[in-house]
């Protein structure tokens, strides 16, 4: 019985264009990929709640300086973090480009400025690096870095996007 289903998903499987072993060579991760400042970085596309135009904020007393304060999306009150001033990137204004992302970390629901998307990236798992050994915090903010075409993506751990710094 247990050949019969194996042969079944086989079938199935050529049917709709891969073996099991390319299947199991094509391992992919789906990300959305965007600027900051210079760089580019990118998060698990399952992660993104939505992604808005900028909208009007209140500025939160007593925060860090990449917490611009919070803004208010169909109800709820969310914190909005400016990327750049969180990865010490040079201060830049807002152009027609820039957006909010919303991700949800855990339970939580958080508004990321970033300067620009630019693409939702799959990338083969063979193509992503363990995040550099830099002698940091063990939290450090990197999950890996993606190569893609001639591009290297640094893959954000969205865990520590909202933890502050020491």
């Amino acid at each position: 019985m247990g050949n019969q289903l194996e042969n079944v998903v086989k079938q199935q499987q050529e049917q709709q264009g891969f073996t099991n072993q390319e299947k199991q060579e094509k391992n992919i991760v789906q990300l959305v990929g965007f600027i900051v400042g210079e760089e580019e970085f990118a998060v698990p596309i399952l992660s993104i709640q939505e992604i808005i135009k900028p909208i009007e904020w209140t500025r939160v007393p007593f925060t860090s300086d990449y917490v611009l304060g919070v803004f208010n999306l169909r109800g709820n009150v969310l914190p909005l973090l400016d990327l750049r001033k969180k990865f010490h990137a040079p201060e830049a204004e807002f152009d027609d480009d820039v957006r909010f992302v919303v991700i949800k970390i855990g339970d939580e629901l958080a508004g990321f400025v970033i300067d620009r998307l630019t693409e939702a990236l799959r990338i083969e798992e063979s193509s992503i690096l363990p995040a550099p050994d830099t002698g940091m915090d063990k939290d450090m903010m990197i999950e890996g870095i993606g190569r893609k075409d001639d591009r290297i993506i640094s893959i954000l751990r969205i865990k520590t996007l909202l933890k502050t710094e020491s």
